[in-house]
């Protein structure tokens, strides 16, 4: 009996070892990326925001108001990528939405050789395979010892997969043909139940172009609520992380502008759904247990008719116009088609094979492409990315194009148009975009809110490559294992 006391007090003080040996850390992480989100419509807006939604994250968190993308192209793929890894496409593999692997056409979260769970459709072929480097989410699961949950929620396959990393729990997309929240065999074999019951309550409503309604928005914080309280997320000693990210605002802008009535009123629903993420936040886990950080995967360049219509610099640039004909003139010059392969991201992919098999000069080739498209009068620069350093173009630029630049998956060829000018499509006059180096595309918002975040604002510059790393320093964490980025000093300037 003796013994047996004394074993037990022995597990005992082992275990309050254990616990007091445990560093400090929140019962929750929420990641929000407010997909093409300038930094400035926190302003823009401002007067529009209730005090319980986006001004309680800015008048009691941290923002960093000087948040840029160090890199190109400014993609949705690429900033969900380079926010939760702490790098750059030159490291993590994302090089676009769409991109190339071994010459062929794929997007940043294709993956034949999974099915889909929830659809029959071919949009729940997706996995985070694609990915090279581990993200936050994943360096949590390895800190916890596989303990912490992670679960990633979007409208979009990438929005959701890339953030929840390669040891979620879960990545959760939209599939209107469904209807509903779907996932793949990469995570599960079925749905939860809670999922397919949300699904079958909301299957009207699911079944609608959310992407382009108000409603987008809701159903995406309806099912974070959801899974927040089915998933027991931030209920227990682990640390857990719900990445969220919202969609219909991207689609929004590039279908009627970012001074649209249209895109006024989802950002009203987006700042009304915050605060019910946070009354929910504060009820389930706690104030004070969760740490928030807001953020954007990008920003969006004004339309042209908006900006003109002020005297504004501004103009289209239609890549694949501008493929067609440099196509065309360098048949003209060397004899042979389709020197050209694709156009995507603002890279332009050579056909080495052709120009192999003509026994033509790869430099050649490379310089005539640069010279066809520098003629054009939307296009300020065309790089050679093998001959960069011959570039007279500014340094900092040179630097954000190796950052983005991955081989064997992004294009050789790198066309920049004049600052202003985005890419669009014939008939798409009232739509906005990104993708460039601008401020417009680059410049996001950061906002730090909750556990042991000071009130303040840092003006300082830093890179959304940081944010992976600050959280990791905060939960005392490895950051992912390909981070370039530093961790931010939470504490405004003197």
């Amino acid at each position: 009996m003796k013994h047996l006391a004394r074993t037990l007090l022995c597990l005992t003080l082992l275990s309050a070892l254990n616990a007091n040996a445990q560093p400090e850390r929140p019962r929750l992480v929420v990641g929000i990326v407010v997909d093409q989100m300038r930094w400035d419509f926190l302003y823009t807006f401002h007067d529009q925001w209730r005090s319980d939604g986006f001004r309680r994250l800015l008048e009691q968190g941290f923002s960093c108001a000087n948040t840029m993308i160090d890199y190109v192209p400014t993609v949705t793929a690429c900033g969900h990528a380079s926010v939760y890894t702490g790098t750059t496409p030159a490291v993590h593999g994302i090089a676009g939405n769409n991109y190339k692997i071994n010459g062929i056409n794929t997007s940043s979260v294709r993956d034949n050789s999974v099915t889909g769970v929830g659809t029959t459709t071919t949009t729940g072929q997706r996995s985070p395979r694609n990915l090279l480097v581990t993200t936050l989410a994943d360096e949590l699961k390895l800190a916890t010892r596989f303990q912490a949950r992670v679960i990633g929620i979007a409208l979009k396959d990438r929005a959701a997969i890339l953030p929840a990393g390669h040891a979620a729990d879960a990545a959760y997309w939209w599939d209107g043909k469904a209807p509903g929240f779907i996932s793949s065999s990469y995570y599960m074999e079925q749905l939860p139940k809670w999922v397919s019951q949300f699904n079958s309550k909301h299957k009207n409503t699911l079944g609608q172009n959310l992407m382009l309604r108000q409603e987008g928005v809701t159903m995406t914080f309806d099912l974070a609520i959801e899974a927040l309280k089915n998933e027991q997320l931030g209920q227990d000693g682990v640390t857990d992380l719900l990445a969220i990210s919202i969609s219909t605002t991207d689609a929004a802008a590039h279908k009627w502008g970012t001074r649209s009535t249209q895109l006024d009123t989802i950002y009203r629903q987006l700042d009304t759904q915050i605060a019910r993420l946070l009354t929910t936040l504060d009820q389930t886990v706690g104030q004070g247990n969760y740490l928030i950080f807001l953020t954007a995967d990008h920003g969006g360049t004004h339309n042209e008719p908006f900006m003109t219509g002020h005297k504004l610099p501004s103009g289209r640039f239609y890549d694949y116009k501008l493929r067609e004909a440099t196509n065309k003139k360098l048949s003209e010059k060397f004899h042979v088609d389709n020197l050209i392969t694709d156009a995507m991201e603002y890279s332009f992919y050579l056909n080495n094979h052709a120009i192999d098999s003509a026994e033509l000069d790869r430099d050649d080739v490379a310089r005539e492409v640069c010279r066809i498209l520098e003629a054009d009068p939307t296009v300020q620069w065309a790089v050679d990315i093998h001959r960069l350093a011959d570039k007279p173009i500014p340094a900092e630029l040179r630097e954000r194009i190796i950052k983005g630049y991955h081989a064997g998956r992004s294009g050789e060829i790198f066309v920049q148009p004049y600052v202003g000018h985005y890419a669009s499509w014939d008939g798409d006059i009232a739509g906005s975009n990104h993708g460039t180096w601008n401020q417009s595309d680059s410049h996001i918002p950061l906002i730090f809110y909750g556990w042991h975040i000071p009130h303040g604002e840092r003006t300082q510059p830093n890179g959304m490559i940081d944010i992976a790393p600050t959280i990791a320093a905060m939960l005392h964490i490895q950051a992912p294992d390909g981070t370039l980025g530093k961790p931010i000093p939470i504490k405004p300037d003197n």
